[in-house]
């Protein structure tokens, strides 16, 4: 009889740890998300913001969310707003998700889609000057 930790993944040295991680930082990423759509009610959790990825340490002890936030006039509100209600959305995050340990959430303020839409902009004006007939 087959054991069932010495599959195909396991015996190519495939750590299957860091699969159970991938699907971790999914899970926590969408239950943190719907905390703070639906659960948090600050006046400081407003404009355009997504929670980009997270990424959970191997022994599950700590969760870093980053988060973008496409005004940047709201970013440190909306960040300082997050950081004080990370105890709440541990707690919640916690009963929601049925760990035998619940991961102490940091949030990180994430540039990447700012700094994307920058590009974009900066592509299109060298563009339309190369391009007269426009």
């Amino acid at each position: 009889m087959k054991d069932a930790c010495t599959g195909p993944e396991q015996r190519k040295g495939t750590d299957m740890s860091y699969v159970r991680t991938d699907r971790l930082n999914e899970e926590v990423q969408k239950e943190v998300d719907n905390i703070i759509r639906h659960e948090l009610h600050d006046p400081r959790i407003d404009g355009t913001y997504s929670i980009t990825r997270v990424e959970v340490t191997r022994d599950l002890r700590y969760a870093k969310v980053f988060v973008s936030v496409l005004e940047d006039d709201k970013r440190d509100a909306l960040m300082a707003a997050l950081k004080s209600a990370s105890g709440y959305v541990r707690r919640v995050m916690g009963k929601n998700m049925h760990l035998r340990y619940t991961p102490e959430v940091l949030f990180e303020s994430d540039r990447n889609i700012a700094y994307g839409v920058h590009i974009a902009q900066v592509l299109a004006e060298v563009t339309k000057g190369e391009n007269p007939e426009e």
